[in-house]
């Protein structure tokens, strides 16, 4: 191993593109220190600028054998430059996301609102229950299962304008029976976000 410290950069990587450990144990051991300190001055992270030798020197090891280096300290600098822009931008896109989600107003329902909502889904489902059997049906087919007209209408036997008739007809009775809740429950939501 000792004999490699008196080998220069080209024979180092000519050795490298053979697979040679040792060759490569050698460039690491001559310019982690600087790859280290170019990341470190850009960073000022310790971790970050020890994962970026990582990473340089993982890509100089699979790259081994399709790189040709003129220049070994440039190719290493830029490499570095490289690594070090993909960094700052992952950082400048968290930085983002975490400003997005602090400045993203979070709305919680006051207890009474709660209240009420809980109360409409009963209003609604009871009503839904009081529907006529068929306008029952076509209202379930269509909300909770997510059928479409089309397919409620062959699944009955009925014409789809039949079955559109249905819906508005248990919409039109929800809405008049839930509007005075529905009401209240905008009226505590509105105070409760002043």
């Amino acid at each position: 191993m000792k004999e490699y410290q008196l080998y220069n950069n080209q024979m180092l990587l000519d050795l490298l593109a053979e697979s040679d450990e040792f060759a490569f144990t050698e460039l690491y051991n001559r310019y982690w220190k600087k790859i280290f300190a170019i990341a470190y001055n850009r960073l000022s992270e310790a971790q970050s600028a020890e994962d970026i030798v990582h990473d340089v020197f993982a890509s100089l090891w699979v790259n081994r054998k399709k790189n040709q280096i003129e220049s070994l300290e440039n190719y290493l600098a830029t490499a570095t430059k490289y690594m070090v822009l993909a960094k700052i931008k992952v950082k400048v896109r968290e930085r983002s996301y975490s400003n997005t989600f602090q400045q993203t107003p979070i709305f919680e329902l006051p207890v009474e609102a709660s209240l009420h909502y809980k109360r409409l889904l009963e209003i609604v489902k009871i009503e839904v229950e009081k529907l006529p059997e068929k306008c029952r049906l076509i209202f379930n087919y269509s909300r909770n299962e997510g059928m479409p007209i089309r397919q409620i209408a062959e699944t009955l036997h009925l014409s789809p304008k039949t079955v559109e008739n249905q819906l508005n007809k248990a919409l039109k009775q929800l809405k008049l029976v839930t509007r005075m809740f529905l009401n209240s429950l905008l009226i505590i939501l509105s105070i409760s976000l002043f």
